[in-house]
């Protein structure tokens, strides 16, 4: 009965966020695919699918797509965590289609304007020609937009303090790395914020403390239960 209660719990959290779960477990396939090729055959082949100014020149739409699919090196437990930590609750709250939106709104719009920063480093001799190869896949783009439209589905003032550790974040890495990627994350970020009108949808905001609150209260009520059964035990 306890496993079963157990796995009608999992699939129930499971079935409130389906995109998310399909596309931890495509990268799942895709990462221990790609961890079990030649090194070099692995560099081939994630730069083809890779949005690089020369890339997204032959065929933009599919390595738009491919790129979202694959992570290059490790970390996908990492990704397991971020994605249940802002991808599941923001699905949840706006829904698959809207999360879609802000999903592709980050990866697409944060992709080309850090690639069009490179054009023009490498069009006026600021930077080698070599940048147009780039190898550049991953899904961090589009959980920066993510991460940013979160903000507006966390109750005040915590979502101040959420935006702000945000931006003081990908802020940073932008100022102090000064590579291309990192301007991208910036930009997916504010894309994310950007997409405020799609969070008009609930007037759901989470609320942290509330949460706190909720837990105190529940292993408060697990340590009166205990006391009242041990005092009822006989010596």
């Amino acid at each position: 009965m306890t496993l079963t209660r157990a796995a009608a719990g999992v699939w129930h959290y499971i079935r409130r966020a389906p995109a998310t779960f399909c596309w931890l477990v495509i990268l799942t396939i895709t990462t221990y695919i790609i961890s079990r090729v030649n090194p070099a055959f692995r560099d081939h082949f994630l730069r083809q699918r890779s949005t690089n100014l020369h890339e997204l020149g032959r065929n933009p739409i599919r390595v738009l797509v491919s790129s979202a699919m694959w992570i290059d090196g490790g970390g996908l437990w990492m990704y397991y965590l971020l994605y249940n930590v802002f991808h599941v609750p923001v699905e949840r709250m706006l829904g698959t289609a809207r999360w879609f939106v802000v999903v592709v709104s980050a990866h697409v719009g944060a992709t080309y304007l850090s690639e069009g920063v490179v054009y023009w480093e490498v069009s006026r001799g600021y930077m080698s020609s070599r940048a147009i190869f780039t190898l550049d896949v991953g899904v961090s783009y589009a959980l920066a937009g993510v991460q940013g439209v979160l903000a507006y589905l966390i109750v005040q003032p915590w979502c101040y303090l959420y935006a702000g550790l945000l931006l003081t974040y990908y802020g940073y890495n932008l100022v102090v790395n000064d590579t291309f990627t990192d301007l991208g994350h910036f930009s997916a970020l504010l894309i994310g914020f950007a997409c405020f009108p799609l969070t008009r949808i609930t007037d759901y905001r989470w609320d942290p403390l509330a949460v706190y609150r909720w837990l105190r209260e529940k292993v408060r009520g697990r340590g009166a239960g205990r006391a009242e059964a041990g005092a009822k035990t006989p010596g």
